[in-house]
């Protein structure tokens, strides 16, 4: 059954579905959960609600307080320049001897905690997110000691509200989660036989490539899927046009193919990519690709072809690439740690803040 691909803001799904939806990009009903929505947009009067979540709302918070304290010649920082405060630094300020700077820190963690609670909030509100029972978080800041305490006190706040839902940190490294999530994109019979799958994870500052090792149990699941191999592309540093990150994207992953075949890894014809924004059926980014490098959105570029235009085959069949959502695909690698629950949610705080929401499929 086809998927759905959604309204204009959002890709939401309005009755259940029960079929999977095998072999569609940006498919709505996956082996182990049915997607409800995602790359939910909501705004108000100052923008996207997300972005008030978001890692750059972290850093405008924190240089916002930088200014207040350099007027009573206070700032810890002295002069390092925002984009050399890393999350290590902040980290060990928490920690520190100087009352100013661990002050100074949890500050901005608690306006930041407030803005996510907000987010939160707002999204509760929605048909598509009532009855959340829990939101894992991710992105590269929740692994950090700030990510966490953020996190904390924003679970205190809902309680507070009265909101009872719970947030817990996605598990695996926030550099894997989006590529071992790629291997819940298509059912288990299309890796029988397998050691691993190829994936991708497109942010809008990073490009991840991966090697992903099923470790598949007897009835052939995936709970067990770890990162054998993985190269990291900071894309933003180096501008790149469209067809200048895609051949780079592909050089990544042939490097990957040679190992794992010096290696006798043997790769199922099949890669799973998440990337940003509003996925159709046929692999076309409708909107939400804004941070990419160059112009991915509309359906005068596809990404799947584009790349598998530069990829070889694989046991002598073309690679079969299954696009989606680079939230869906990061929350997809939580779904062995979701079997309490029914329904539950993903944010991903990165250069915007990510989102889905899933209900567990039997």
């Amino acid at each position: 059954m086809s998927a759905r691909t959604g309204t204009e803001t959002a890709a939401s799904a309005d009755e259940p579905v029960q079929a999977p939806s095998v072999f569609v990009h940006g498919g709505r009903v996956l082996p182990a959960v049915s997607v409800d929505t995602y790359n939910e947009e909501l705004r108000d009067d100052e923008g996207f609600i997300g972005d008030r979540a978001s890692r750059r709302a972290f850093h405008a918070i924190l240089a916002d307080w930088r200014d207040r304290l350099k007027e009573r010649g206070e700032d810890p920082f002295g002069d390092v320049p925002m984009e050399e405060i890393s999350k290590s630094k902040l980290d060990k300020m928490l920690s520190s001897g100087d009352p100013v700077s661990a002050g100074l820190v949890h500050t901005v963690v608690e306006e930041f905690a407030g803005e996510l609670t907000t987010v939160i909030r707002r999204f509760l509100r929605l048909d598509t997110w009532k009855d959340t029972q829990r939101i894992v978080i991710g992105g590269g800041m929740i692994g950090s000691r700030i990510g966490e305490l953020a996190m904390g006190r924003t679970s205190i706040m809902l309680a507070a509200d009265g909101i009872s839902i719970e947030l817990a940190a996605i598990q695996n490294d926030p550099d894997e989660a989006g590529l071992i999530g790629a291997v819940h994109l298509a059912p288990s019979w299309v890796m029988a036989g397998h050691d691993a799958i190829l994936a991708v994870d497109i942010g809008g500052t990073n490009v991840r490539v991966g090697v992903v090792e099923l470790n598949s149990g007897k009835r052939g699941d995936v709970e067990e899927a770890d990162v054998w191999k993985r190269q990291v592309w900071r894309h933003s540093d180096d501008e790149p046009d469209r067809d200048e990150a895609i051949e780079k994207i592909a050089a990544m992953l042939n490097k990957l193919i040679d190992r794992a075949k010096q290696e006798k890894i043997k790769l199922a014809p099949f890669m799973g990519i998440g990337c940003p924004g509003l996925i159709d059926e046929q692999g076309f980014i409708l909107k939400g690709g804004q941070n990419l490098p160059g112009n991915w959105e509309g359906k005068s570029f596809n990404l799947a072809a584009a790349l598998s235009a530069h990829l070889p085959k694989i046991g002598g069949h073309d690679i079969f690439i299954q696009v989606h959502n680079d939230a869906v695909v990061q929350g997809l690698s939580e779904v062995p740690n979701m079997k309490d629950v029914e329904h539950w949610g993903v944010m991903t705080i990165g250069t915007g803040l990510g989102n889905a929401r899933f209900t567990n499929r039997e």
